[in-house]
């Protein structure tokens, strides 16, 4: 029986929320807070937010995986969601909290997991490495906003 694994990391990032929120809706500038394993990043449609459709490789877990993810905003300023076309049932959200000045910006991702042995490895593995690939993706989108504040 297939599971679902999940992931997520957050960071307080010292930057206002709604450019927080900016920054990762424009798909022009999120791609340069995709860290390796992400590689490879075109944008096939839109450009920011909701109907945007973008397109990468990821390096992961020893194979590569090209992905073709779909952007929505359930709550537009607030929730950014990334959902695969394809059939690995990946959903990334990023959901950006106002904190005062600050923004707590959280990134989860879920997908479908495999099963038997190779699915209780996944399980204890990809929610780590993944928690490390978000905890990075973060402190890229942190050097970003701190760059933009100083220029």
């Amino acid at each position: 029986m297939a599971h679902v694994v999940v992931a997520s990391a957050e960071r307080t990032i010292d930057a206002p929320a709604d450019e927080i929120y900016r920054y990762l809706a424009d798909m022009h500038l999120h791609s340069r807070f995709l860290p390796p394993p992400f590689y490879d990043f075109h944008i096939e449609g839109g450009g920011v937010g909701t109907g945007s459709v973008v397109r990468f490789k990821i390096d992961f877990a020893g194979g590569v995986r090209e992905l073709r993810m779909q952007v929505t905003e359930p709550e537009p300023g607030r929730t950014l969601v990334q959902t695969d076309t394809g059939g690995s049932g990946l959903v990334t959200t990023f959901t950006v909290t106002p904190q005062g000045e600050q923004a707590l910006v959280n990134i989860t991702s879920r997908f479908h997991g495999e099963s038997g042995v190779a699915g209780f490895v996944e399980r204890i593995i990809a929610p780590r490495r993944l928690h490390r690939v978000h905890g990075k993706e973060l402190a890229r989108l942190d050097a970003y906003a701190r760059e933009q504040r100083v220029g």
